[in-house]
């Protein structure tokens, strides 16, 4: 199944790209830093480097296989839901999920002359510190 994926997404599968996708999409859907990838990839013995993660997840991302979600400054979460929907980030746990209700649905926004929306990203920051 993640060999056809692959394939059909005209990656070629080769065993770094198997092995991250497999810990990525055998699970359902799930939202991931390349650095969480890196180390579930290390616990289960998957050799390989750091760049190597970031690489595969960009060219996941460019194949329509991940849906990359920027939260933090330069910190990027991976989603596996590339469908239209929108994000609680918890700035405590530093976790990202899913808002159950599309957000996005009723928005009405028109794009300046010469340009169109492409997408909508809606990020709801939770805190748990409630002073």
């Amino acid at each position: 199944m993640i060999r056809q994926r692959l394939q059909a997404a005209r990656l070629r599968p080769s065993r770094q790209r198997i092995s991250l996708a497999g810990l990525l999409f055998v699970a359902g859907d799930r939202h991931v830093t390349a650095e969480q990838l890196f180390r579930e990839a290390q616990a289960l013995d998957m050799p390989m480097s750091l760049a190597t993660v970031y690489n595969t997840l960009r060219q996941f991302v460019a194949a329509g296989l991940l849906r990359e979600v920027a939260v933090v400054g330069s910190k990027i979460w991976y989603d596996t839901d590339t469908g239209s929907h929108s994000h609680y980030f918890d700035e405590s746990r530093q976790r990202l999920s899913d808002i159950p209700e599309d957000l996005t649905q009723n928005l009405k926004i028109a794009p300046p002359p010469g340009y169109r929306v492409v997408g909508v990203d809606v990020i709801v920051r939770l805190s748990d510190d409630l002073q």
